[in-house]
């Protein structure tokens, strides 16, 4: 890791705040990579259940995506305006 990707991964989760909540790796690796391509540095905490198809049951496979409190009002905006995956706007589809 260098020394600017050092000084960008907080230290503590103090000055954090939860920009989105969300059921699955895989969601929450998208929302990460958004909020990073868009300049927010972002912080994935969860838990999942040691299974290969993981289950929401009680709160196990939730995520939760944490950002600088300084930047939660954009995180926020940004995530909202993520096109679901069923949208029709986005990249166009074959015919």
């Amino acid at each position: 890791m260098s020394e600017d990707d050092d000084r960008r991964v907080p230290k503590d989760e103090a000055g954090l705040a939860e920009a989105a909540r969300v059921y699955g790796p895989f969601e929450a690796d998208l929302i990460k990579n958004l909020l990073e391509s868009h300049g927010i540095v972002s912080v994935v905490r969860g838990r999942t259940a040691p299974f290969v198809y993981p289950l929401t049951v009680d709160g196990l496979a939730e995520f939760k995506i944490l950002v600088q409190e300084t930047d939660l009002v954009k995180a926020r905006e940004i995530i909202a305006a993520k096109p679901a995956p069923d949208d029709d706007e986005g990249p166009e589809k074959p015919a």
